[in-house]
């Protein structure tokens, strides 16, 4: 156990024959309590130093591993969103795709249905202009034949037609 300053204070000698000058020895002995005094004092006060920056150190440990594992979950947590935003992403591009397949399936749907309409048409427009130019042919015919000469002979007077109505009104009365 170290000695305190107030046990050197209290120690006493033992006084031999040719001992030493007691005033010097006591006057040593007080300088060295001062001393052991001041000594101690330090001691204390940089035990108290080294216990608040011990403490320090540890809640800075603390701190730090704390920053370390947020660090470590932030990491995790970036990397799992990067990865279901590529997810996401994979997702929406072969939506997209099956959209677009569908689109494009539907449009050329459409494209051979109107191909398939209009050669429809174009054979009903040939139809309908052969029978046209077969009717009208007709016509021609009925205006270049002789029978239209024999209607401008004929000479019907208003008093024979009048005349003929009279003898069927009669016939059927």
């Amino acid at each position: 156990m170290p000695l305190s300053p107030l046990d050197i204070h209290n120690k006493e000698f033992t006084r031999g024959f040719r001992g030493y000058v007691e005033d010097e020895v006591n006057e040593f002995l007080n300088q060295i309590i001062k001393d052991y005094e001041i000594i101690l004092r330090d001691k204390k006060e940089l035990e108290e130093k080294v216990k608040m920056m011990s403490e320090q150190i540890s809640h800075f440990n603390t701190l730090e591993n704390t920053l370390q594992k947020s660090i470590v979950v932030a990491q995790d947590a970036a990397e799992e969103l990067r990865r279901n935003s590529q997810k996401e992403a994979k997702l929406i591009v072969k939506e997209a795709e099956k959209n677009a397949d569908r689109i494009v399936n539907d449009a050329l749907t459409k494209a051979r249905k109107i191909t398939i309409e209009i050669d429809e048409l174009k054979k009903q427009s040939k139809v309908f202009r052969n029978r046209f130019k077969m009717l009208v042919e007709a016509q021609l015919d009925l205006l270049n034949t002789d029978d239209w000469e024999h209607l401008l002979e004929y000479d019907v007077d208003l008093t024979d037609i009048q005349e003929q109505v009279k003898v069927v009104e009669d016939i059927e009365k």
